[in-house]
């Protein structure tokens, strides 16, 4: 599993610096082009709202991988280390089931409702934008279910010495 996610994590970094290059690209091409130019390119809007759909489905996925997201974690750090770990497995499992039922359900039936509507300027259709998300939940769902087995082995959570002062406050 160490293994998966390794790659799955470099290949999801790297993916997300591929977009957001794309991304730089498209948005100065199309300042310079209507600026400059004074000939707006018309594709480069619905390309960059692409682009930033993707970039910011499949960065979520990523930072999830480290455990970087947001997190108000004063009363969890102020637990025992068994209410710990029950509150990790609670939380990993309504992630997972986040991701399952509306990235990953949700997404495949956005696809399917919107693959044949075509955008104009653009050779996609408006299901490819929204194909990013049962991809993303997937990842994220692999992630959730990763974060869930180290939390049943008590790999992952705070040191209970670290948060002796979080209690003391309380």
């Amino acid at each position: 599993m160490n293994a998966v996610k390794t790659v799955l994590d470099v290949t999801l970094k790297w993916l997300c610096v591929v977009l957001f290059s794309a991304l730089v690209l498209v948005v100065c091409w199309q300042v310079f082009s209507r600026q400059v130019m004074h000939a707006p390119a018309t594709w480069t809007t619905s390309l960059a709202q692409y682009l930033f759909v993707w970039l910011a489905l499949f960065g979520s996925a990523y930072v999830f991988s480290d455990r970087g997201h947001i997190a108000v974690d004063f009363l969890v750090r102020a637990l025992k280390i068994n209410e710990k770990r029950t509150t990790e497995v609670f939380v990993q499992v309504i992630i997972l089931l986040f991701a399952a039922f509306v990235l990953v359900y949700g997404g495949i039936r956005g696809v399917d409702l919107t693959w044949s509507q075509k955008i104009s300027g653009l050779p996609l259709n408006i299901g490819a934008m929204y194909l990013a998300l049962p991809i993303s939940g997937i990842m994220t769902a692999f992630y959730a279910v990763y974060h869930l087995v180290e939390a049943l082995h008590g790999r992952g959570l705070p040191n209970d010495d670290e948060d002796e002062e979080i209690r003391e406050a309380i």
